[in-house]
Protein backbone atom coordinates (compact mmCIF):
# COMPACT_ATOMS: atom_id res chain seq x y z
CA UNK A 1 0.00 0.00 0.00
CA UNK A 2 1.09 3.55 -0.72
CA UNK A 3 -0.13 6.83 0.71
CA UNK A 4 -0.22 10.29 -0.85
CA UNK A 5 -2.29 13.29 0.24
CA UNK A 6 -4.20 10.95 2.62
CA UNK A 7 -5.23 8.71 -0.31
CA UNK A 8 -4.19 5.06 -0.23
CA UNK A 9 -3.18 3.06 -3.27
CA UNK A 10 -3.29 -0.73 -3.43
CA UNK A 11 -0.98 -2.39 -5.97
CA UNK A 12 -1.08 -5.86 -7.52
CA UNK A 13 1.13 -7.59 -10.06
CA UNK A 14 -0.48 -8.87 -13.26
CA UNK A 15 1.61 -11.86 -14.33
CA UNK A 16 -0.11 -12.11 -17.72
CA UNK A 17 0.62 -8.49 -18.68
CA UNK A 18 3.86 -8.31 -16.64
CA UNK A 19 2.78 -4.99 -15.14
CA UNK A 20 1.97 -3.49 -11.76
CA UNK A 21 -1.49 -2.00 -11.54
CA UNK A 22 -3.37 -0.43 -8.73
CA UNK A 23 -6.27 1.62 -7.56
CA UNK A 24 -7.04 4.18 -4.90
CA UNK A 25 -9.00 2.49 -2.12
CA UNK A 26 -11.37 3.96 0.43
CA UNK A 27 -13.28 6.23 -1.97
CA UNK A 28 -16.35 5.72 -4.14
CA UNK A 29 -14.78 7.11 -7.32
CA UNK A 30 -12.57 4.86 -9.44
CA UNK A 31 -8.96 6.04 -9.68
CA UNK A 32 -6.44 3.63 -11.21
CA UNK A 33 -2.76 3.66 -12.15
CA UNK A 34 -0.10 1.31 -13.52
CA UNK A 35 3.61 0.97 -14.13
CA UNK A 36 6.34 -1.48 -15.07
CA UNK A 37 8.53 -0.80 -12.02
CA UNK A 38 8.02 0.18 -8.40
CA UNK A 39 9.32 3.69 -9.08
CA UNK A 40 7.04 4.03 -12.10
CA UNK A 41 3.93 2.82 -10.26
CA UNK A 42 4.66 5.23 -7.37
CA UNK A 43 4.87 8.16 -9.81
CA UNK A 44 1.70 7.00 -11.57
CA UNK A 45 -0.15 6.76 -8.24
CA UNK A 46 0.77 10.32 -7.26
CA UNK A 47 -0.09 11.60 -10.75
CA UNK A 48 -3.47 9.83 -10.67
CA UNK A 49 -4.34 11.37 -7.31
CA UNK A 50 -3.31 14.83 -8.54
CA UNK A 51 -5.30 14.33 -11.77
CA UNK A 52 -8.34 13.22 -9.78
CA UNK A 53 -8.15 16.28 -7.52
CA UNK A 54 -7.70 18.60 -10.53
CA UNK A 55 -10.64 16.96 -12.34
CA UNK A 56 -12.91 17.46 -9.33
CA UNK A 57 -11.75 21.07 -8.95
CA UNK A 58 -12.45 21.81 -12.64
CA UNK A 59 -15.96 20.41 -12.31
CA UNK A 60 -16.61 22.29 -9.08
CA UNK A 61 -17.13 19.04 -7.18
CA UNK A 62 -15.76 17.93 -3.85
CA UNK A 63 -13.42 14.94 -4.23
CA UNK A 64 -14.22 11.85 -2.21
CA UNK A 65 -12.32 11.87 1.05
CA UNK A 66 -10.63 8.64 2.11
CA UNK A 67 -12.33 7.00 5.03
Amino acid sequence: MMQYKRYIGKVEFDTDADILHGEVVGIRDVVTFQGKSIAEVRRAFKQSVDDYLDFCRQRGEQPDKPY
